[in-house]
């Protein structure tokens, strides 16, 4: 379990970093694949295509079989995965490549949180909340150094190469953490059956994905194009909202006298007035104190929902898979979401709409029953 540990959280930062700086690039893809809002919300749902069948079929019968070196084997495959969206040139090429990505990204994801659920259950204590928290981190680190690599005048290509390489040496510590441990305890199927715990935790998570998702992807966006920002401010928008589910994170990890109902409800409530802040926003410095607020907000769905799914249960992996592939639905719904509003109304109408789906999570968390490690 100690060996593994180390390796895990490193996973969790690498899946960070890329989707941090693939947020802050984002517009200099819309720019080179000629798409306009709606055309690249349409793009970036293909994620979801490629995602949601690898975590569903493949990642927890690969886990459950291979143990740690399939999580390794994913890491060193969303490296080269994660270059391709930097090469398209057209919107369906970018399309295609962003199905690539969201498998490899799709099946890293199950198997690290398969893996902190384990160990969560092993030790006793929480690990989710850290875990998640240092994922963030990486959203931050890489979005940051993105925004400011794009002011400097990179282009895409070589940011997302960059990053490419950094999830390449994950890869390497995955492989070393993954030598002489056995396979996750779990039974061989890899998919759990749909329980109705699950089929509920996944669906409540998934709303909350819809508002991580829809800020995380359109940050970016709502500062240049809404606001006027510069590239290294709006490169800001990820990296804050970011920086601010870390912190969020680091709290639930420390805050063990709250539960785990309590930190989704209460958090899910102050996405809710993020959203409203971001909507209302006149400048860019208000706009960054609403993604901060959302950010603290909404963080702690995912480590609470995929802890919930893998712990102390018969089948961690084929638990996590089932949760992970409901909840990512809302995740990569997202962002279409966001750009289909906006196309048809206006941006500060689709935060508005993220708003209200956040207070409808804080409602619904209110009547979960949840285990802690």
């Amino acid at each position: 379990m100690t060996l593994r540990r180390g390796p895990t959280l490193a996973g969790f930062v690498a899946l960070g970093l890329f989707w941090g700086a693939w947020a802050a690039v984002l517009p200099d893809v819309q720019e080179g694949v000629g798409a306009s809002k709606g055309a690249l919300g349409i793009a970036l749902f293909f994620v979801a295509v490629g995602s949601l069948p690898a975590m569903l079929f493949i990642a927890g019968p690969a886990v459950n079989r291979f143990g740690s070196r399939a999580v390794a084997w994913a890491c060193a495959a969303f490296a080269v995965a994660a270059v391709l969206p930097g090469l398209a040139s057209t919107l369906p090429g970018l399309a295609l490549t962003l199905v690539v990505t969201g498998a490899a990204s799709g099946i890293l994801d199950v198997g690290i949180n398969a893996q902190a659920a384990n160990i969560e259950a092993e030790s006793g204590k929480r690990l989710m909340p850290l875990a998640h928290g240092l994922y963030s981190t990486g959203v931050l680190a890489g979005a940051v150094a993105a925004g400011l690599a794009r002011a400097a005048g990179a282009g895409r290509e070589p940011i997302l190469i960059a990053v490419a390489v950094l999830i390449a040496l994950t890869a390497v510590v995955l492989g070393r953490g993954a030598s002489g441990e056995r396979p996750l305890r779990s039974a061989p199927s890899g998919r759990a059956r749909l329980t109705r715990f699950l089929l509920v935790i996944g669906l409540i998570g998934a709303a909350a994905f819809v508002v991580e998702g829809g800020i995380e992807s359109w940050s970016a966006i709502f500062l240049e194009r809404q606001l006027d920002a510069e590239p290294a401010v709006s490169g800001l928008g990820p990296g804050v909202f970011g920086a601010s589910m870390a912190a969020g994170r680091f709290f639930g990890q420390a805050a063990t006298r709250v539960s785990y109902r309590g930190l989704l409800a209460g958090g899910a409530l102050a996405g809710a007035v993020g959203c409203v802040v971001v909507a209302a926003s006149p400048v860019a410095a208000v706009a960054l104190l609403g993604f901060a607020i959302a950010g603290g907000g909404i963080s702690l769905n995912a480590p609470v929902i995929f802890g919930a799914a893998g712990r102390r249960r018969h089948d961690p992996a084929g638990s996590v898979a089932t949760v992970t592939t409901l909840a990512y639905l809302g995740f990569f719904v997202g962002p279409p979401l966001v750009g289909g509003l906006a196309q048809a109304a206006t941006l500060r109408a689709a935060f508005v709409a993220l708003a209200v789906i956040a207070a409808a999570v804080a409602a619904a968390a209110t009547r979960l029953r949840l285990d802690e490690p």
